[in-house]
Formats: structure tokens, C-alpha cells, sequence
């Protein structure tokens, strides 16, 4: 595949704008143009989003307030409509002039520019290229290849964008087929969510919604790129910023939009010459992977002030009366503190004692605190101990089940924790199995299915025979990708339903094909007239989604027709599922989801258009816990503040990757070579390293470098001709982008119990390269 850069030397500049303010703007309109669109369209399109009578985002899942701003999206949810809406179209013509060989030298960016898929493909081997094919066709081959083969050797993948109707429906369909493969992308980034909270509070997800940001006197945030994955969730941050709610932000790389803020939609803060507004009090660059010492340095601190006051009589700083009703395993979690030493903390986290120390003083004053994190915590190996740690932290002063106050982890994809809501779960205690099984006639398989990671290893020793994706790019967001691309082209069925080209599409099985379908912005006009479906966000509250752009061809069908007719040809009369029915009018769908989901969903129908949506019933913002002992559990992390227990980090040319993703980009899916927020300019093809690590290796910018894995598994996995740059980091950490560094995360690399893959913490080593002329091509 061609280098991801569009100049041969790229810039890396310091970016002292701020988030948001004319450099969005500017942006935006780039972007619309390029792809062929008015500005006139593209605002009037953009002015429904996140709207209770428009569409949901097909990015983030961050909450959508019930009073919404006049335009309630940010610049990444913008350009994601942009890629979407784009005029730009794969056809047939397009596939007769390429071969899938060609296409496979082609870069992720150029794939998916070339537009929306227009037509159902077929590969044909003896030409090397993907040709037309009736609907009727490929759903009848399709049916009869999966009836040949053994379920349980069947993947049933979702990337997390599909909605809650939909996702429903296809978690059905695999198994009454038989099959309870059914993993997600949450298991690549929030599974250590799911794992982790459930143990310690007794929900898989966080207990923060929009409102809580009115009344929160102190946030924390660990590991999260707002200004780029999550830019909406500015605008609360901003105004909490501006009545002196005091934000402390911990990651190894300074971003943006945590740091400096200027409200595009302010006409005020637009024209004003200032700096905009100062996101975070402090921000500490923490070591890459030094979360759980920092945290342990905040409650220490903690401690010492409870101590304090109580040698003077005074009140209490632990919320003794909370953890006495409702937790266990305070002592255990005590003791760890206590015994740690402040030498450890700082060395292991990177930080000053007086800087922890600073944070809990604040936390120790403050009375509602929200503690928000992403995938800085959750991609470790010790990913679920990050998680329960920073509960851990929450809960010594009764900081869940209040208002202002909780845990919020910010999730990626639109409906990525939607689909888990509604049955797209390898865990079969987490499916009402009986349910289904008296609702709809059949018997589900009971036994644990196939994770992201345990897929990736059936795909690679040839136990799975088949790859079903419902959207995504799923061979490039995985770890091991030389490994998994080579034993991808052995599968005997490989079905994709997606809106563009990408990657994934060019590793074509025995029987290969492109389904291609509306997007959440098209309308969706079925028997019973345009539908509306319905997703979740971060926050646990369910939206409504209408679509109302023309559909970019006249030969695309719906996610929910397309899974439908798919199990019509597959497991014809093994249950008593209306698929036609359903696919007729969604809303039968919702009434099915709340008949399964009633904890959930009452009054679906009726209530999920109202705006804000509704908030899911968790028994954790009430203060119950539904975990096996009935209490909020305290958890004492295995490894200590051990990184990588399992592997020899030491070595001077030694170093932990963090992948990274630009400004330009929503996870696989590469807008452009511009990273904006972070100063870099034509290029993916980089590696971010300290300034003072670069002297010591006699490196200076613009040199070429080769990394290669630090493991000894046998395998070798390496990246060759990255140009380096100095940046600033915490020494021994680098940055480099993701999709294109996965090929150095080992498959085995991964969170203990949740199997996410490591991509924060990656120990690599770095030398200057052999043959920069090679390197440069």
C-alpha cells in the first residue's frame, strides 16, 4: 500500500490555536467543496444534526442536549456528514477499471474519497475485480454458503455505527443461524469499560448525563482527545470552565481541545482576538500507562487530609457514611494506597508529588465530581484496573449516584453502546436468551462466542470460515494486521454491507461480496412509509433518527431489509420472526426491543423522538448495585503500576507507542493528511518522539526511522520509513497514527479479562533507517 502522506516532507509546527474558533470553520468549508458540495447544502444539512426531528451523528456518541445549540454539531461529526453526503460515487464503471491487485496499493484515504458504493458486487477471481450482481442473487448464494457451514465457525462483526433496529435484528438472525459470534468494536476499545464497571458498580456503562455538567463542582479527565473524538462535549465543559469549576486533565500528549477552546457558534468569542477559554486548570502529561500511580498519588493525598482531620476533630474527608452502606473492599483499597511510596508514584507516573497532591486537595473541597476517560485508560494491559481505579477514586467520597457527579466513560462510534444494549454480545449471560427463545420460537446457542480477539485468531488458524460485517473496516482496526490480511484470503465467505470503499473489501475470500446500503441521512422509505430509527450515546440516553437526504443510488437498501433478507435465505422457517413485517415499519422493532428490554425501554415508541431523549434506568445513578455482593466494590489492581507485566521494557532504545488519531480522521476512516490541533501538515507517515530521546539516539527532524516490535514471540512486525519529529512527550513515550501502526501490536497484547488490544502501550524499539532513499520511496 502507498505511504499515507501527500508531500514528501511533512511539517510538524507547534498549533497555539484554539479548538474550534475560524480554524473549524475554515475547515469545514474545504472539505465541502472537495467533495462537491455548496456550502448552501452542506450547512442546511448540517442544521437537522443531532435535532430531535433530524438525524443523529454518524460519528460520536456524545450526548444530544434537549435544548440544543442553533447548530448542534462539531467540526468531525460535520466532516463525517461530508463523507457521507459526498457526490462522489463508486459505481460499477469504477470496478470494471480497477482490479482488486490495484486497488489493494491504494491508500485508505483515496479508497473511501472515491465515494458511496452504488451497486451489490461479486468478486470474480479469473478477472481480479468485483462485478454487478443482483440483489436476489447475492442474497441467495450468501444463504446457501452459511447453510454449508458450522455456525459457530461464522463471525457476525458490527462496527458500532448500525442502529438499535438494526442491530437487534442481525444479532437475532445469527443466532437462530446458530451463531453467537457476535463481536463488536467496543471489544478493540470499551470492552475494559464493560468489564470493569459492572464489578465494581453493577453497570457496563457510565452514570453521567448531560445535566450533571450544570451542577458538577470539579471534573477529571484521563486519556481522552476531546477536541477531536468528542468536540460537543466542549460546549458543557466550557460553560462549568467559565463559573470556575476547577478541570485537572491527565494524558502523556497535550491536546487542544482540553487546553484552549473557542466556541464557533459564540459570534462574540468568534471575533474577539483572544485566546478563547482555558480548558483545564492543569494539565499533567503523565508517562504513557501511569494512570493507576497517578490516581493512587490523588487518593493518597486523600488520605493524608482525612487523617489531618481527624487528628483535629473536624469533619471527615472520606464519605465514611457512604462506604459503610454501600461499598466493600474499602480495607484492601486502603491498604494499597497507604503502602505505595510516593518515590513509586512519581516514577511510575511521571508527576511531582506537589501536582498529585494538588489534585486531591481540590477533590478533597469538591462536592459533586465527574470523572470522565477514554481510550488512554481502557487500551492497556491493565485496562480494567485503570477503569476500577479511577472508581476506586470516585467512590472514596461518594461521587456515584448523585447529581453533578459519576463516571463517565466517552465512547466512540454513534451506537457502539447501543448495540451491546441490544444483544450484540458474545457473552450470552448478557442476551435474554429465554426471550428470544419464547418470543420468536427457537433455541439460541448458550455457549461464549467469539471475540474481536478471538476472531482474529480463528481468522488466522483457519477455524473461522466466514466473516459477515455489519460496517466497519475491520482488517485494518485490529491488531496483527500482515497476519490477518495474509490468512483473510482463506475464509470460504466474506460479506461486507457498507456505504465506501475500504481496505477490508480488497481481501476477498472463496465467495466475496459488496452489499451496500443507505445512510443514516438518507431516507429510509419502507411499506409503511419513511422510517425513523433510534441509537444511544454515551450518556445512556436513546435518540431518534430520521434521514432525509436522497438516497446516493437508486440500487441501495437498508441495513434492517438487507439483514432481513439475509436470514430470509438463510434460516428460512427456523423461527417465527416477521422479518417482512419488521422491515415494513420499524416501530415493531421497538416494540419487540421493549418487549425483550422492558428495564430499558419502556414506552419506546412513545418517548424516544421527546427532546434529549431518554435516559436508559440504571440502578447505579440511584445508588443500587447490581453486583453479586449488592455493594459499590473498591478493587486493588493485580500488577501494581506495572505497565506491561509480561514483558522486558528495559533498554535503551526501548520505547512505549501510543497509536494516535488526527484531527482529519474518525477511527479507520482517513479525511485528509492534515492534523491540525496537533501542527502536522501532508503527512500519517510520522513518529512523535521527545526531543531529548532524539539526541540521545542522534536523530534530528525529517530523519527516517524503522520500528519494530519489542517482543519475542518468534514474529517479526515492523514499520519502516517513518520520519521523525520532536514532540512533546513524556521521555520514552512516541505517538504514531493508527490504522497504519497496528501491524506492530502483537494479537496477544491485549487487557487483561476484556481482550481490548494494548495500542497505548506498545513497547517498541526505534533506529534510524537503513535505506532512507527506500524509506522514501
Amino acid at each position: 500500500m502507498k505511504r499515507s502522506e501527500i508531500q514528501p516532507e511533512p511539517t510538524v509546527e507547534p498549533y497555539d490555536e484554539p479548538t474550534g474558533g475560524w480554524g473549524s470553520v475554515k475547515s469545514l468549508a474545504t472539505k465541502s467543496l472537495a467533495e462537491g458540495l455548496a456550502i448552501s447544502t452542506i450547512w442546511n444539512t448540517l442544521y437537522k444534526q443531532n435535532k430531535p426531528d433530524g438525524f443523529a451523528c454518524v460519528s460520536c456518541s456524545w450526548a444530544k442536549p434537549a435544548d440544543s445549540h442553533p447548530f448542534e454539531f462539531c467540526e468531525n461529526g460535520a466532516k463525517a456528514t461530508i463523507w457521507e453526503q459526498t457526490k462522489r460515487r463508486t459505481t460499477r464503471d469504477f470496478f470494471a477499471r480497477h482490479k482488486v491487485s490495484e486497488l489493494l496499493d491504494w491508500p485508505d484515504h483515496d479508497l473511501e474519497k472515491n465515494g458511496r458504493l452504488t451497486s451489490p458486487m461479486r468478486y470474480d477471481a479469473s478477472l481480479d475485480q468485483y462485478v454487478p450482481v443482483s440483489w436476489e442473487s447475492a442474497f441467495k448464494e450468501i444463504g446457501r454458503e452459511l447453510q454449508a457451514l458450522d455456525p459457530k465457525s461464522v463471525i457476525f462483526y458490527a462496527s458500532g455505527r448500525a442502529s438499535l433496529e438494526t442491530s437487534y435484528m442481525y444479532q437475532l438472525f445469527a443466532r437462530v443461524y446458530g451463531s453467537q459470534n457476535l463481536p463488536d468494536s467496543s471489544n478493540m476499545c470499551h470492552e475494559s469499560t464493560s468489564v470493569g464497571l459492572p464489578l465494581s458498580i453493577g453497570s457496563p456503562v457510565g452514570t453521567v448525563v448531560y445535566e450533571d455538567f450544570a451542577h458538577c463542582d470539579m471534573m477529571l479527565f484521563f486519556g481522552h482527545n476531546t477536541g477531536t473524538n468528542a468536540p460537543r462535549l466542549l460546549h458543557p465543559l466550557q460553560e462549568a470552565r467559565k463559573r470556575g469549576v476547577p478541570v485537572f486533565t491527565f494524558n502523556p500528549v497535550e491536546e487542544r481541545g482540553l487546553m484552549r477552546f473557542k466556541n464557533p457558534q459564540s459570534p462574540a468569542e468568534m471575533l474577539s482576538p483572544g485566546e478563547g477559554t482555558k480548558m483545564s486548570s492543569e494539565y499533567f502529561q503523565l508517562k504513557c500507562g501511569g494512570d493507576i500511580a497517578a490516581i493512587t498519588g490523588i487518593a493518597k493525598t486523600v488520605f493524608a487530609l482525612d487523617d489531618a482531620a481527624r487528628e483535629k476533630g473536624g469533619a471527615r474527608v472520606l464519605d465514611t457514611a457512604f462506604i459503610e452502606e454501600h461499598c466493600h473492599g474499602f480495607d484492601d483499597f486502603e491498604r494499597f494506597v497507604r503502602e505505595a511510596s510516593w518515590e513509586e508514584i512519581e516514577r511510575c507516573s511521571g508527576l511531582a508529588r506537589s501536582e498529585l497532591e494538588e489534585v486531591g486537595r481540590t477533590y478533597a473541597r469538591s462536592n459533586a465530581v465527574m470523572a470522565h476517560y477514554g481510550m488512554g485508560l481502557t487500551q492497556h494491559r491493565h485496562g480494567v484496573a485503570n477503569v476500577q481505579m479511577l472508581v476506586n477514586l470516585l467512590l472514596m467520597r461518594g461521587n456515584i449516584g448523585k447529581r453533578g457527579a459519576g463516571i463517565s466513560p466517552i465512547r466512540g462510534h454513534s451506537n457502539v453502546q447501543g448495540q451491546r444494549t441490544v444483544g450484540i454480545t458474545e457473552k450470552p449471560e448478557l442476551a435474554p436468551l429465554d426471550k428470544f427463545k419464547e418470543f420468536y420460537g427457537f433455541e439460541p446457542p448458550r455457549e461464549k462466542g467469539l471475540a474481536t480477539v478471538e476472531a482474529c485468531q480463528g481468522i488466522i488458524d483457519g477455524t473461522v470460515k466466514a466473516f459477515i460485517g455489519l460496517g466497519g473496516n475491520f482488517s485494518r482496526a485490529v491488531p496483527e494486521t500482515e497476519l490477518i490480511e495474509k490468512a483473510w484470503r482463506n475464509l470460504r465467505l466474506h460479506v461486507q454491507i457498507s456505504t465506501k470503499l475500504n481496505r477490508n473489501h480488497l481481501l476477498p475470500g472463496a465467495v466475496t461480496y459488496i452489499l451496500p446500503c443507505l445512510g443514516r441521512i438518507e431516507r429510509d422509505r419502507q411499506a409503511s412509509g419513511d422510517q425513523t430509527v433510534s441509537v444511544e450515546d454515551s450518556t445512556a440516553c436513546i435518540h431518534g433518527s430520521k434521514g432525509w437526504r436522497p438516497p446516493a443510488s437508486p440500487e441501495l437498501l437498508s441495513e434492517p431489509k438487507i439483514v432481513a433478507e439475509l436470514a430470509k435465505a438463510t434460516v428460512p422457517g427456523r423461527s417465527t420472526i416477521p422479518w417482512d413485517e419488521w422491515v415494513g415499519n420499524y416501530a415493531l422493532v421497538r416494540d419487540e426491543i421493549e418487549r425483550a428490554y422492558p428495564q430499558y425501554f419502556k414506552d419506546f415508541n412513545q418517548r424516544f423522538l421527546q427532546p434529549g431523549g431518554f435516559h436508559r434506568d440504571l440502578p447505579a445513578c440511584r445508588r443500587e448495585w447490581k453486583t453479586e455482593n449488592g455493594k459499590a466494590n473498591f478493587h486493588v489492581p493485580e500488577d501494581g503500576f506495572d505497565t506491561n507485566p509480561d514483558i522486558d521494557t528495559r533498554g535503551p532504545d526501548v520505547f512505549t507507542l501510543m497509536t494516535l488519531r488526527s484531527n482529519d480522521q474518525f477511527n479507520t476512516t482517513v479525511y485528509g493528511y492534515d492534523d491540525r490541533l496537533r501542527g502536522i501538515s501532508g503527512s500519517r507517515m510520522v513518529l512523535l518522539m521527545n526531543r531529548d530521546d532524539m539526541t540521545r539516539l542522534g536523530l534530528k527532524d525529517q530523519d527516517f526511522v524503522d520500528v519494530e516490535t519489542h517482543a519475542d514471540d518468534g514474529v517479526e512486525r515492523r514499520v519502516e520509513g517513518l520520519r521523525v519529529h520532536a514532540f512533546k512527550l513524556p521521555k520514552g513515550d512516541v505517538g504514531g497514527y493508527y490504522p497504519e501502526l497496528n501491524r506492530l501490536i502483537p494479537l496477544w497484547h491485549h487487557a487483561k479479562d476484556s481482550h481490548v488490544p494494548a495500542a497505548k502501550s506498545v513497547p517498541i524499539r526505534v533506529a534510524k533507517a537503513k535505506v532512507a532513499a527506500v524509506a522514501a520511496e
